[in-house]
C-alpha cells in the first residue's frame, strides 16, 4: 500500500518540463486576456487596447528573453541554480522591473520629443505597462523554471 502511495505521490509532483515557447504563449495571453476583460467590463477601451499591446507582447518578449537565457539550450548556468527559488526570482524580477520602467520612461518622454509620434496618452500607460508586464511575466517564468531545474539537478 505504501509503495503504490509513493508512486502516485511522486507522479504527482512531478512538474511539466520547462518549454520555452508555452511559457511565452501563456506569458502573453494571461495577461492580455485579463487586462482585455477588465477594460471591457469596465468601459475602458484604452486598457482593452493596451492588453493586447503594450502589456501582452512586453510579458511576451520578458518571458522569451528571461526564460531563453535561463534555459541556454537545456543547460543551466551553475550559479542559477545554486541559488534560492526566492532569490533568483526576486532578483530577475526586481531587475527587469528596472529595465523595463527605464524603458517605459524614455519612450514616453523621448518618442514625443524627437519624433513624429503625437504625444498621445498610451506613451504615459508605457511607465506603468511595461514595468508591470516585465515583473509579472520574469518572476513566474524564473519560477517556473528554478522548479524544473532544480529537480532535474537532483
Amino acid at each position: 500500500m505504501s509503495t503504490v502511495r509513493n508512486k502516485v505521490a511522486q507522479r504527482g509532483s512531478a512538474a511539466r518540463p520547462f518549454t520555452l515557447w508555452k511559457e511565452v504563449a501563456v506569458a502573453y495571453l494571461a495577461p492580455a486576456l485579463s487586462a482585455g476583460i477588465g477594460g471591457v467590463l469596465g468601459g475602458q477601451p484604452e486598457l482593452t487596447t493596451a492588453a493586447f499591446t503594450s502589456i501582452g507582447i512586453t510579458s511576451a518578449v520578458v518571458a522569451f528573453v528571461v526564460g531563453g537565457w535561463l534555459h541556454r539550450r537545456g543547460r543551466p548556468r551553475r550559479w542559477t541554480t545554486s541559488v534560492p527559488r526566492p532569490v533568483i526570482t526576486i532578483g530577475l524580477g526586481a531587475a527587469a522591473t528596472g529595465i523595463a520602467g527605464l524603458a517605459g520612461w524614455f519612450a514616453s518622454g523621448w518618442l514625443p520629443a524627437h519624433t513624429p509620434v503625437p504625444d498621445a496618452g498610451w506613451l504615459d500607460r508605457l511607465r506603468i505597462d511595461l514595468p508591470l508586464s516585465a515583473a509579472l511575466a520574469t518572476t513566474i517564468v524564473t519560477w517556473r523554471w528554478s522548479g524544473t531545474a532544480t529537480r532535474r539537478r537532483k
